[in-house]
């Protein structure tokens, strides 16, 4: 079965709750790739890969976040698989 990719903005209060970390740890445990990263106007990003349940279930985590976030919407895009990920790293930086 092939896989899936999703491209996400997560808004709301995710920056300074350590939201990335949480995403990257669910990432791990649900076994996506891709990465996540901080927008410079407050916003989280990421692009993820893996299989359509995993996928499906890490975006719902999006909704409410780690304690402490407010999340108030997660935009999702799909794009084409490639595959090209071996973990789900965090980019720093690059504002």
């Amino acid at each position: 079965m092939p896989g899936v990719r999703k491209h996400l903005i997560i808004r709301g209060r995710v920056q300074g709750v350590f939201y990335r970390v949480s995403f990257q740890e669910r990432a791990f445990a649900l076994d996506v790739t891709g990465w996540v990263k901080n927008n410079y106007e407050g916003s989280v990003e990421a692009v993820i890969e893996g299989s359509e349940g995993s996928i499906d279930k890490l975006i719902k985590w999006c909704y409410h976040g780690p304690r402490g976030a407010s999340v108030t919407d997660v935009e999702v895009k799909s794009e084409e698989h490639t595959g090209s990920f071996n973990t789900l790293s965090i980019k720093h930086g690059g504002w």
